[in-house]
């Protein structure tokens, strides 16, 4: 009898759960046509990108962006729209940074090698840093040859690992040596570094990107090149025992100054106190125009906004638009939002960031406990139309990384198609021309597409 009763239960329930995902599948679909045919990422990314360009942190595009962002936001229907103080860093890049062979085993040369200075680097000084080049290929090779790093430009050609289908965790393997290169070469008396910049692209175009310094060394210039001249520098220092370079760079610091989280909202009719967090950072680096990094997030953000609002969705829970600032080299943004949500003891149930371009959507990846993942992931076949159904474990963002930490919020990655990422991630090519407007309205039609489920349903 009690099994009898369980089987009708179940059938009663059956119809009721085939009408919800009907209905989910056809809001989606709505949300889908909308973006589509009327979404206004691209557009919105042509100005941030040619009418304002790169977005160094505390640079004066900073706060053109901000105005932007905040405008655009409050016209695409957010019911609040506030800015959020935070304390930033302010490097300046400071001249065009140059690089030259200026000998070869003591004959003169010029050869002039494409280079940017690493983000929070110092400059070389007025006459610049000259000295022999010493080539390696990884941290092990320079602490097998430490004897003879003193008084040396250490050149790092660490390449990406090509048996990596992901290059992002090529991309990973790689980043220790822009990091932290120049202090590991600076604890054995070198007095500059070079790397090998952090891409696969087939151009020669350098990429910049932040570094630190350790403390307990002396800090040192640091500047990357692109990869054709890697190769021409390395088969050099490999054919020769003597090569010269001088460095100049012009890079240095003034004191933290102010910028803003920029921050719209729908609120929540029925769960106003649960939170949920769309976002992509502001702030660029200064080489290009930052269009797929994080410009694409930015308007990802904005145009999941402005499509629930164009459907006349309100949702359950309070939804938050966040363009965060200085993710790019210093995090302050990220760290503010989520100190503040601690301090106020605010019920963050879900973030989800887009910092990984303007590509194809592919998916998903989450931070969160076993019980939730399987609900999100139960959710995929929705995406399946939409190229986005690839839902994984072990994801989310820099810049809401610090609430899963501070609020215990589970956390969520926009997964684009990243094989080309790399090509322009810091670098010069990082421009509007290269982002296409179909795959970039794609990610940000499904990132709506998740946040309605989250809102509706919550975890």
């Amino acid at each position: 009898m009690v099994k009898i009763k369980l089987f009708a239960a179940l059938l009663a329930i059956l119809p009721i759960v085939a009408a919800s995902q009907n209905e989910d599948s056809l809001f989606i679909r709505k949300i889908a046509d909308e973006v589509m045919a009327n979404g206004q990422a691209f557009n919105n990314l042509r100005y941030l990108t040619k009418q304002i360009g790169g977005r160094l942190t505390a640079s004066p595009q900073t706060y053109l962006a901000e105005a932007w962002g905040a405008k655009t936001i409050k016209y695409s229907g957010a019911d609040s729209t506030y800015l959020q103080e935070v304390k930033v860093p302010h490097w300046v890049r400071g001249g065009r940074d140059n690089t030259t062979i200026t000998s070869i085993d003591g004959k003169k040369q010029s050869f002039q090698l494409d280079v940017l200075a690493l983000g929070n680097s110092i400059g070389s000084g007025k006459n610049g840093i000259s000295a022999p080049i010493l080539a390696v290929n990884s941290y092990k090779e320079l602490e097998e040859r430490k004897e003879e790093a003193k008084g040396k430009i250490v050149f790092y050609n660490f390449p990406f690992n090509h048996k990596n289908i992901q290059p992002g965790k090529s991309y990973g393997e790689a980043g220790q040596y822009r990091y932290w290169g120049a202090s590991r070469a600076a604890k054995y008396g070198a007095v500059g570094i070079i790397i090998r910049s952090l891409t696969e692209a087939t151009d020669n175009n350098p990429h910049t990107g932040a570094m630190r310094y350790n403390d307990s060394f002396p800090k040192i210039p640091a500047v990357a090149t692109g990869l054709i001249h890697a190769d021409s520098l390395f088969a050099i220092c490999s054919r020769h025992k003597n090569v010269l370079a001088t460095i100049h760079t012009y890079g240095y610091f003034l004191p933290d100054t102010i910028a803003h989280n920029v921050i719209g909202e729908l609120k929540g009719t029925e769960h106003p106190d649960e939170i949920i967090t769309v976002g992509g950072h502001l702030d660029s680096w200064d080489a290009a125009e930052g269009a797929h990094d994080d410009g694409a997030g930015v308007v990802h953000t904005i145009e999941v906004l402005r499509a629930l609002k164009v459907l006349g969705y309100r949702p359950r829970r309070t939804i938050r638009f966040v363009l965060f600032a200085n993710e790019e080299n210093g995090l302050r943004g990220g760290e503010m939002y989520a100190n503040t949500a601690k301090a106020k003891n605010e019920k963050h149930l879900f973030a989800l960031e887009s910092d990984g371009g303007g590509f194809t959507p592919r998916g998903f990846s989450f931070t969160t406990d076993k019980e939730k993942f399987t609900k999100l992931k139960s959710w995929a076949y929705l995406f399946e139309p939409y190229t986005c159904s690839t839902f994984t474990e072990g994801g989310g963002g820099a810049d809401i990384g610090p609430l899963r930490k501070n609020v215990n919020a589970t956390l969520a990655g926009f997964d684009s198609d990243e094989q080309r990422y790399f090509d322009y991630h810091h670098a010069r090519t990082d421009v509007f021309e290269n982002v296409n407007r179909r795959e970039l309205l794609l990610g940000a039609m499904n990132m709506a597409a998740l946040i309605y489920l989250v809102d509706k349903y919550g975890l």
